[in-house]
């Protein structure tokens, strides 16, 4: 409902347009009168009518005064003056402070309710324009928007020129594109007359368009004040092209700074320039990260955290970017799958794919969600090692120890042997010597000593017994036969067919 007062120094005037007009028949609130002008200001100033009836001779302030007051206050409100015959003069003063209407005295019933529809019918033409207006301007604003986002997705000449077009701005007058991304909220940029601005939202992300006339002249100080504004919250900025088709490159930027921002922990405005890390991506393997595929290999819990530990330290002291820290998380995780997969594991079944690996870790926003996400993955790894390791999972040396029974006759090496069990070489060679307290060679040697006596005791040449086991250099199997029983196979063999006489005469 309208609100409206009366303001009048004759008694019978206020007494009569209270009590002989219908106002809420016009959907109007009489909600005060006034004799003065001091008063008829102070009750303006409490209840803020919408439609103010007023004499403009009155005691105290007259009426061209209160009207010059409200209009500096309350410009929006619609003002009609009670005028004698003899005051054209001063109506016209009124209307060129904004008077809307004027009513000749006496005033009459028909007059009032003639003025005040005339008053009713500007202002639904006024809400009418008004709602027209700002229909008008969000379809300017949702047209520049669109046009904003096909410039960030295509990057091409149309997409610019559409931009300038929609926005109403001359496609020569732009030096230059800058693209602000905002962590949680739009905010307003401070009036420049060097950038038109553009506010759009991309899913989730909230980005600015900054169309620069000069990008040799950056708004440094308008983005020190919104710096300021933004108090705890954060917000980014790609580097100036001078094309508007490179704003999606900057866009790129912003989105790479704001993350860069976020994973610091940062407040306020941080550019792009600022990301680069204070020390580069190391290629080779560091002490952490050998001390992690030792502990690793030794299923040693205790130790893999440490490593891990290392890691963030040297992170945060190096204040590795987003990407450079995922970078390193990757290079970790994927030592330890070469680690599982020297032992002839699925690793598949343990990590995620690459290319998950790398949407996972590229959502996550703060360091520590990283780690936390390195260090569950470093835990199923270590459970991939504790069940390979588990005596139920030994298959493999079972499977050389039989492999070796068969064929300890040929060139039996330690690559020959893993690749038969499905193994890294190296990994094959520690998990043979710790289950067998052995190494591969020296395990392999005893089983072909062991068969060579056997082959001398049958009566057998000492060239044929060590070929048949696996020496065809015969210098080569009288030293590794000496060596292993302090008696070369000849004499081995004299001793053993002595001893076997002795027995044979034994018992006859």
């Amino acid at each position: 409902m309208l609100k409206a007062a009366i303001f009048d120094d004759e008694y019978i005037v206020l007494q009569g347009l209270k009590q002989m007009l219908d106002w809420q028949h016009y959907g109007i609130e009489l909600i005060g009168t006034a004799e003065d002008g001091l008063s008829a200001l102070e009750l303006v100033r409490a209840k803020q009518p919408d439609i103010i009836f007023t004499d403009i001779r009155m005691p105290g302030l007259d009426g061209l005064q209160l009207i010059e007051a409200i209009m500096n206050e309350q410009p929006d409100t619609l003002c009609i003056v009670f005028s004698g015959f003899n005051e054209f003069e001063y109506v016209r003063r009124a209307i060129g402070l904004g008077v809307i209407d004027y009513l000749e005295k006496p005033i009459t019933i028909d007059s009032m309710q003639e003025t005040i529809q005339k008053t009713l019918d500007r202002i639904a033409r006024e809400q009418q324009f008004g709602a027209m207006k700002i229909q008008y301007e969000a379809s300017r604003a949702e047209l520049a928007e669109k046009a904003a986002l096909d410039l960030l997705f295509q990057g091409n000449a149309g997409a610019a020129e559409k931009l300038c077009r929609e926005m109403r701005i001359e496609r020569a007058s732009i030096d230059g594109v800058m693209v602000l991304a905002f962590a949680h909220t739009h905010h307003p940029l401070p009036q420049y007359s060097g950038y038109h601005v553009v506010e759009v939202t991309v899913e989730q992300e909230r980005l600015a368009l900054l169309l620069l006339e000069d990008a040799g002249k950056l708004p440094e100080e308008q983005l020190q004040l919104l710096h300021v504004q933004c108090g705890n919250d954060v917000f980014a900025s790609g580097r100036c092209y001078a094309a508007l088709e490179d704003a999606n490159k900057s866009w790129r930027d912003a989105r790479q700074a704001l993350r860069y921002g976020i994973f610091l922990e940062e407040n306020g405005w941080v550019r792009f320039e600022d990301t680069a890390g204070d020390e580069p991506v190391r290629s080779e393997l560091s002490e952490w990260e050998e001390a992690f595929v030792f502990s690793l290999r030794a299923c040693d819990r205790s130790g893999l955290e440490q490593a891990q530990q290392r890691l963030e330290d040297w992170a945060a002291t190096a204040r590795l970017t987003p990407e450079q820290t995922e970078q390193e998380i990757i290079k970790l995780i994927f030592l330890g799958g070469d680690v599982l997969r020297e032992s002839g594991e699925d690793v598949s079944r343990l990590l995620p794919s690459t290319r998950t690996i790398y949407r996972e870790l590229g959502v996550l926003d703060t360091r520590e969600r990283m780690f936390d996400w390195c260090r569950r993955m470093i835990m199923r790894l270590a459970e991939g090692m504790e069940e390979l390791r588990s005596p139920c999972k030994h298959n493999a040396v079972q499977k050389s120890l039989a492999y070796i029974e068969q064929h300890y006759g040929e060139s039996l090496s330690l690559q020959q042997v893993a690749d038969y069990v499905g193994m890294n070489a190296n990994y094959f060679s520690l998990l043979f010597k710790e289950q067998m307290n052995i190494s591969y060679i020296k395990y392999v040697t005893r089983v072909r000593m062991e068969h060579a006596c056997r082959l001398l005791q049958e009566g057998l040449k000492v060239n044929e017994a060590g070929e048949q086991v696996g020496y065809y250099n015969h210098r080569h199997f009288n030293e590794v036969f000496k060596k292993t029983f302090g008696l070369t196979p000849g004499q081995y063999r004299d001793q053993s067919s002595a001893s076997l006489r002795s027995d044979f005469r034994e018992q006859s």
